[in-house]
This record gives C-alpha cells, sequence and structure tokens, in this order.
C-alpha cells in the first residue's frame, strides 16, 4: 500500500531499495511488520509495490520527510545503499529531520572506522547508530540472514526483536545478536567476509587439484563436492560449488565453468581485512593470500605475456586418485580452520584495541545459519569458545587440534605434490607453513631482530637475561643494556 492519512505507522523503514534493500523489506513485511519504504528514485519503490506489494504491509514515500514521518517513535530507519560518501549523504539528509532517540541502522557493508566515525557524530547529535553487518546475499536478505548490529546496547532493545525476527534461525537460535559498541558489528561482518574470502580460495585450490592433478572433469568434481558436503565439509559454500560444477552453458553446452573468465573480480572487504590485520599485528596469512589470489587472477595481461615462463621438470600426476582426493579433503578442511583460526584472532585483537569485549561464542552461534560461511563445524567452533571463552587460538581447541593432527600429513602430501606438479596452491601452502610458523619451537626471527639490531640499533632480548640488549656492531662488538 502507499502513504495517506489512513496508512498504520510503521514499526521499521528501508530507505535503498536495490536487490538487497526490497528484499529486507519484503523480509520485514512477511514476518508482520509495517513497513517504511522509500528509495530515491521513486520508480524502484513502485516497482517493489506492483511486484511484491502482497509479501505484507508497506508504506511508500516518495520524500525524505513523509518516510520520516510514516515511522512509529522511536524511528527506526535502515540503510541500504551503497558505501562511502552515498551513506554519509543520506544519513545526514535523515539526520535532519530526525528526532532525539531515533535509529539510524546502516546495513551495507561499510568500512568499521567510518562506522565509529558516524556513531560519535549522530551520538552529539542525540540520535542512535547502528552499523550492523548482513550476510547471506539477496536470498538470505529475503529468507533469513546473519546479522551483526553493533552500537549503543539502547539502541538493540528497540531494534533486536526486529532484527532477530527476520534473521535466520538455528535450533530455535536466531543468526543476530547485539555484537557490541560502535563499529564492532561491521568490523565483525568485515572479518567474516575476509574468512569467506579464504574459504572460496580453499574450494578452488581443492577444484583445481581434482582436476590439473587427477584429470577429473567438473561433472565429476560436482560429485566429488556432493560427497564432501556430506561430511564435515558440510557447508553453504561446498553445497554451491557442487552446482556451479554441474552447472552446463545454455549457449556451448559446456560445463560453464569452463567458459568463464578465470579473473575474479573484490568489492573490497577482502582487502579491508587484511589492511586492518596489518594495523593490528595480527597475521591473517589465510586470507591475504586469497586477497592476493583474486589480484594475481585480474592481472590478465601479465599472465598472458608470462605464460612461456619455464615450469622446470614436473612430476607425474598422482595415480591412486581414491587416496589423493581424500588427501585434498583433509586438507581442505585443515586450511579451513587455519582460516576461522586467523579470523577470530583478529576478531580478538579488534576487541582489545578498540575496548568492544566481543564474545567469540557469540559470533560461531549467529554464522551458523544464513550467512555465506555457514557451515557444520561452527557448532564446534561455538562448543569450543563455550568451553573455554579465553582459548588462545582455535588451532588449540581440543576437536580442532585433534583435527588437524589427523590431516596433517595428507596436508603436506597435497602441498608438496602441487609444487612437484607446478599448481599454485597459495591458501594451502600458507595455512601449512601458519601451522608449522605456530609449532615450531624456533623461529627465523631470532636472525631478523639480530639483523635489525645491526643496521637500524633496534636492540633484541635475550633468552637467558631480562631486559633489551644493543651490540656495538660498528665498534668492538660487545653487548650493552639498552
Amino acid at each position: 500500500m502507499t502513504s495517506s492519512d489512513s496508512s498504520p505507522l510503521a514499526q521499521i523503514g528501508v530507505t535503498g531499495l536495490a536487490v538487497m534493500g526490497s528484499n529486507l523489506a519484503r523480509n520485514f513485511a512477511r514476518h508482520g511488520h509495517v513497513v517504511a519504504v522509500h528509495n530515491r528514485s521513486y520508480s524502484k519503490t513502485q516497482t517493489l509495490l506492483d511486484a511484491h506489494g502482497s509479501d505484507g504491509t508497506f508504506v511508500a514515500s516518495e520524500s525524505i520527510e513523509d518516510f520520516v514521518a510514516s515511522l512509529e517513535k522511536p524511528r527506526k530507519v535502515v540503510i541500504m545503499v551503497k558505501a562511502g560518501d552515498p551513506t554519509d549523504a543520506v544519513i545526514e539528509e535523515l539526520a535532519g529531520v530526525m528526532d532525539e532517540g531515533d535509529i539510524i541502522i546502516d546495513g551495507g557493508n561499510a568500512l568499521y572506522t567510518d562506522t565509529i566515525r558516524r556513531e560519535s557524530s549522530l551520538k552529539d547529535r542525540g540520535l542512535l547508530f547502528v552499523g550492523a553487518g548482513i550476510s547471506g546475499g539477496e536470498e538470505g536478505a529475503l529468507n533469513g540472514p546473519s546479522i551483526m548490529p553493533g552500537g549503543p546496547a539502547k539502541s538493540y532493545e528497540s531494534v533486536g526483536p526486529l532484527l532477530e525476527s527476520i534473521s535466520a534461525h538455528v535450533d530455535g537460535t536466531p543468526c543476530c545478536t547485539h555484537i557490541g559498541p560502535d563499529g564492532s558489528g561491521h568490523f565483525v561482518k568485515m572479518v567474516h567476509n575476509g574468512i569467506e574470502y579464504a574459504d572460496m580460495q580453499l574450494i578452488g585450490e581443492a577444484y583445481n587439484l581434482l582436476r590439473d592433478a587427477l584429470g577429473m572433469d567438473p561433472d565429476a568434481v560436482a560429485d566429488v563436492f556432493r560427497q564432501w558436503n556430506e561430511g564435515d565439509l558440510e557447508s553453504y559454500l561446498v553445497e554451491i560449488t557442487a552446482q556451479v560444477l554441474a552447472h552446463k552453458d545454455a549457449k556451448t553446452g559446456k560445463p560453464l565453468v569452463d567458459v568463464i573468465v578465470d579473473a575474479a573480480e573484490q568489492k573490497g572487504t577482502g582487502r579491508w581485512t587484511v589492511k586492518s590485520a596489518l594495523d593490528l599485528g595480527v597475521p591473517v596469512t589465510g586470507i591475504a593470500e586469497a586477497v592476493f589470489a583474486r589480484a594475481l587472477s585480474g592481472a590478465r595481461g601479465q599472465r598472458e605475456a608470462s605464460k612461456g615462463l619455464a615450469s622446470g621438470t614436473l612430476s607425474a600426476k598422482p595415480e591412486d586418485i581414491e587416496t589423493f582426493t581424500e588427501d585434498i579433503r583433509s586438507a581442505l578442511y585443515a586450511s579451513k580452520v587455519v582460516a576461522y583460526s586467523q579470523g577470530f584472532d583478529q576478531i580478538a585483537a579488534g576487541s582489545a584495541e578498540y575496548d568492544w569485549n566481543l564474545h567469540p561464542g557469540d559470533l560461531a552461534t549467529i554464522w551458523r545459519g544464513g550467512c555465506i560461511i555457514r557451515a557444520r563445524f561452527l557448532n564446534r567452533i561455538k562448543d569450543a569458545y563455550d568451553e573455554n571463552p579465553e582459548l588462545p587460538a582455535l588451532l588449540l581447541a581440543p576437536y580442532f587440534r585433534d583435527a588437524v593432527e589427523n590431516a596433517v600429513d595428507s596436508w603436506r602430501r597435497v602441498v608438496s605434490t602441487a609444487t612437484l606438479l607446478g599448481i599454485p596452491v597459495p591458501g594451502f601452502a600458507s595455512a601449512l607453513s601458519y601451522y608449522d610458523g605456530l609449532r615450531a619451537e624456533r623461529l627465523p626471527a631470532a636472525l631478523t631482530q639480530g639483523l635489525r639490531d645491526f643496521f637500524g640499533a633496534h636492540t633484541y632480548e635475550r633468552i637467558d637475561a631480562d631486559g633489551k640488549f644493543h651490540t656495538l656492531w660498528s665498534e668492538d662488538r660487545s653487548e650493552i643494556e639498552a
């Protein structure tokens, strides 16, 4: 329905009615909420009403003033527009016509530092600001996403029940919870997307090995992924991998994967994750390699010019297809555990840096349904943090420690075989190196510190004494306390 004097006041408003915004509005309406809808171009609002007005009760407005006036107090508005300047523009427009205590919810993929800035600015104006990460894509927005709202705890009293009602539910538990203050929701969503990058890269490497090392065609690889999805690798991404690989191109009849250009695009959240990890000093090597792999895939001119580079002497392909397929499965699982472990390390570091007091177990709970990285083993992650909230690393939880230790021989065979065959596996290899780095008794960082002290007098610590020391390299090379 459109707005009129007889229209009921809406419980929630959505502005920005592209696919994600429209689907969220429909989701709210399907759950019995009266939904105010607005778009800069009214034609999109009309399109939504014409196509899906039967989903529930909508109150449509052409102007931002009428849109805000159609909402019950405290007013709650979800913004679904492009991140950056467009979001700032809509926030400013809304803030100009809203009253103290009203709530603005940014449901886009905003950079968390922007969310911190916006929350602080709107607080000074008497408004509450919620940065809500929303995962699940178009389907999730309509049928139940995973929602990660940050912002003032007071805001969740009003928006929490609404968001929980439209989120995915697993075992009766909504995949939505108050994450923490200011930018924490968008920070957690950013890291979620980074893990998603790593997960897809690892799946791609497993696919590549099944094809290039074992000679399987896409239909056979699809069958393998279907089988894997029945075990501990069960996840949304593994499930849809099988579907994509089995799909045939209508124009050529070939497998669709063989006619898609092998250059992966990215919208930026993976890069944000890596940049943030660098600032926080957290090694998210799996996520970083996934970002770099996309960048390499997109360097099509360089790749074309490099086709003549020497490969060296390559080994023969594995003869035991069944055994090596199982090795790949084990390597994929172990590498996924590393990616999630690194992601949770980054979340812990961000929580400490910004004093957010985040709870990893809560995140594993809300990621079990609706989101892109939903997977069976998120239940295991939840259990691990429930058992030990102070777990120093996910890899050290008994279940995951045993799982990785059982996979490590397969993992090494996969990485070494891929190297000998000239098949790139940056995700598998970096995850294994990270694992070996964690378990190493001594790292070459001792030499690094010695070199830093030599050329820059940066000092070092000793294993047998407290304090900092410096060697007088350009003099008599005696050691002094720094």
